[in-house]
């Protein structure tokens, strides 16, 4: 069950960054404009934003089983999609019906991690499941640029989406096998206006952050960020008062579950922005080649692997820890500017560092919220996750590309701005450890995993 669930988080995370380095590929195959070839490119993780917490919710309200496996086709079916698309419109729509797919399959990982596990075996899951989203990301990456170059039967980029096709229908055979049937019963009905409300939020708050920079900012970003608060507000207001609300706005008030959201939001912030800024000066300002690039950051993801199974035996201030490493390991690389060797060992200890942060965080967060919130934490932690993602490339971007004086400085900036970032991620992991302690959760991520499950019993 568990590798069905990891499978198709690791899916969807290649998606994400894959298109990245094909993106050249595409447009010399299409011929698509600018904005064409920033919506195929784009698209995927906007309509995954815009949707988590819908997905979620429909898990809890259809089931879990069925939304997984249900999102799983409508991925694969995509991909063939894009795979075949004739014309650039086409592989849009394709990209944004992925996106749309992955939000209804990937809110049921954690949740079925949270359902299913307790204990040891829940740690060493969100161990895991931390793995499978880094290593996704950097997977793409790596993918990306071995199936561009080899051009698989005269295919170009394509072989990039048509991949998903057989894994997927493996995948999904396995899942009909392997995950637990759904409880019958009565199931909650899906709050549409919610729905409504919220994507409309997420929209105002995201299109900006994906398409700003590369637009100059202009007046209509700055309009569109500044209208998301008034109707996120409305969204609040709205749950409240509904019966069967979209998502259960208590889960935000407990002090851990906030500060735990904050550290993990700064963190992997910094990390999808130095996926770009990255990738940028590695390319253009060392002249590497862009399967160098990806390549580099395996130290980043094995390093990040070790830590996953390490988070039933770690501290409980291991996060603050971790973050304070991944903290050093920015301003080193950003004063000191490696290359090679000792890039890939300094990568290596980044990722560690975020390990030793990312995965106990998890088992916190599940600790801190009961059963029946498992589709709100979920559809959180997932829209979390891409909300730093998109504000991280965004503003560190931005930052990158704006400071003048050559490719080294610019690194040198965002590097310190990382390090700050990620200071800031350690403290809050540090009030989140305190807002545990008074809340009565154990001294270790397994120890608060049992105590849960036993109040659960």
């Amino acid at each position: 069950m568990l590798a069905v669930l990891l499978a198709g988080q690791f899916m969807v995370n290649v998606d994400v960054a894959i298109v990245n380095v094909a993106a050249p590929a595409v447009q010399d195959g299409l011929r698509p404009s600018g904005g064409a070839l920033e919506l195929v490119v784009s698209g995927y993780p906007l309509a995954y934003a815009v949707l988590l917490v819908t997905g979620a919710r429909l898990g809890a309200a259809r089931g879990h089983r069925r939304m997984f496996l249900l999102g799983l086709a409508g991925f694969t079916l995509a991909s063939l999609a894009c795979g075949l698309a004739p014309t650039t419109g086409v592989l849009i729509a394709a990209r944004l019906a992925q996106g749309a797919a992955g939000a209804v399959m990937v809110p049921q990982v954690l949740s079925g991690i949270q359902l299913h596990f307790t204990g040891r075996a829940r740690a060493r899951a969100q161990g895991l499941f931390a793995v499978a989203l880094s290593g996704g990301a950097v997977a793409g990456q790596v993918l990306g640029g071995v199936l561009v170059s080899a051009d698989l039967a005269g295919l170009g980029w394509r072989p990039i989406f048509l991949v998903n096709v057989p894994v997927g229908l493996v995948l999904f055979i396995a899942g009909i096998r392997l995950l637990p049937v759904d409880p019958r019963g009565a199931k909650p009905k899906l709050d549409v206006g919610g729905v409504v409300l919220l994507s409309l939020a997420v929209l105002l708050a995201v299109v900006p952050l994906v398409f700003g920079r590369e637009e100059g900012w202009p007046a209509w970003t700055w309009a569109s960020l500044a209208s998301c608060p008034p109707v996120f507000a409305l969204f609040v207001r709205r749950q409240r008062r509904v019966a069967a609300p979209l998502l259960d706005l208590t889960v935000l008030a407990r002090p851990v579950v906030s500060w735990t959201l904050a550290a993990l939001a700064a963190a992997t912030g910094t990390y999808f922005a130095m996926l770009f800024v990255l990738a940028l000066y590695l390319q253009q300002g060392l002249g590497r080649s862009a399967l160098f690039s990806g390549l580099v950051l395996v130290s980043w993801v094995s390093a990040f692997g070790i830590a996953g199974p390490l988070t039933p035996r770690l501290p409980a201030w291991a996060p603050v820890a971790g973050y304070v490493l991944l903290a050093s390991v920015y301003l080193t690389i950003g004063l000191t500017h490696p290359d090679g060797a000792a890039l890939v060992a300094l990568l290596g200890f980044g990722g560690l560092g975020l390990g030793l942060g990312f995965a106990p965080q998890l088992v916190r967060l599940t600790s801190a919220v009961p059963s029946h919130q498992a589709a709100d934490l979920s559809g959180l932690i997932n829209t979390n996750f891409q909300l730093a993602g998109v504000t991280g490339v965004a503003a560190f971007g931005a930052l990158y590309l704006g400071v003048p004086g050559g490719h080294a400085h610019a690194f040198t900036v965002v590097m310190l701005a990382f390090t700050a970032t990620a200071l800031t991620a350690a403290c809050a992991a540090y009030a989140g450890h305190r807002a545990a302690r008074r809340d009565g959760q154990g001294s270790s991520p397994v120890r608060r995993a049992v105590v849960t499950a036993s109040r659960r019993v």
